[in-house]
């Protein structure tokens, strides 16, 4: 028998799928995910109030992501963020099975063999905080002031390449979002087209 409380249920079950599936918006509040890091330690967003937080999303197997390892550029723009005083969360979301799938310890093996300096990497094998983010290449990325607002999406530069090239002379959109921000202004581009591999959900 349907009653009044069985639709309210279903309609408030409803209602919060399709607020999780909803991107997050530029301008908006980011979505207080949860996740387990690399080392077993659980991160909620709003545990870093106050703070500027990068998430970046990552595929170790993705060219477009080799690209900027392999030249330390993602290395060198993380370490320009944490000493601004920034948190870094690289975030997986590659399935189990699919590519760039990584276990913790395989994770902490990628970050010190590259010698990468994010705060933590968070896993995200079910593709939760991705979906939330709407998180669509690898790498994607985004920037959330210390109010917990999104203050840019997209890529991590104006270069849509794979080829490590391409670096010479591209504009790091992070990096000018980081100091907008820090020079207490709105980051002049707050929005960019991401472009990589599609996160392997």
């Amino acid at each position: 028998m349907i009653t009044k409380l069985s639709l309210a249920i279903a309609s408030f079950a409803l209602a919060a799928t399709v607020s999780a599936m909803t991107p997050a918006v530029v301008g908006q509040p980011a979505p207080n995910v949860a996740a387990i890091d690399s080392n077993g330690k659980a991160h909620k967003l709003s545990d870093f109030a106050g703070r500027t937080v990068v998430l970046e999303w990552s595929n170790h197997e993705c060219p477009y992501v080799k690209k900027h390892y392999n030249a330390g550029n993602m290395q060198a723009t993380q370490g320009m963020a944490v000493a601004k005083g920034a948190v870094w969360l690289t975030v997986v979301s590659s399935a189990p099975g699919k590519q760039g799938a990584v276990t913790g310890a395989e994770a902490n093996t990628l970050t010190a063999d590259r010698k990468a300096k994010p705060t933590a990497v968070l896993l995200d094998s079910a593709g939760t905080i991705g979906k939330a983010f709407g998180a669509r290449t690898t790498p994607h990325m985004f920037v959330i002031d210390g109010k917990g607002i999104i203050r840019y999406a997209g890529a991590i530069d104006d270069k849509p390449s794979s080829s490590p090239d391409s670096l010479n002379g591209a504009k790091n959109f992070v990096l000018a979002a980081l100091n907008d921000l820090s020079a207490g202004k709105a980051p002049a581009t707050a929005e960019t087209e991401p472009y990589g591999c599609s996160v392997k959900y």
